[in-house]
């Protein structure tokens, strides 16, 4: 799956972010400066990519 950043804005002027194709905190990572540019964060909600990705980097660490 190729990444993505998704900016949406409504007609009210709100926005949300969205990322696809990023595993665990690569997502904030990505959107960050979209963030800071679009200003203070009202809410997030954090996908099943995000919880995967923590979860392999868990697996790793037990690993090693």
């Amino acid at each position: 799956m190729s990444k993505s950043i998704e900016i949406l804005v409504d007609p009210k002027g709100g926005a949300s972010v969205r990322t696809r194709g990023f595993a665990g905190s690569e997502c904030r990572e990505a959107s960050r400066f979209v963030e800071r540019a679009l200003g203070r964060r009202t809410a997030e909600s954090l996908t099943a990519e995000f919880h995967q990705g923590l979860q392999a980097d868990q697996e790793q660490r037990q690993s090693q």
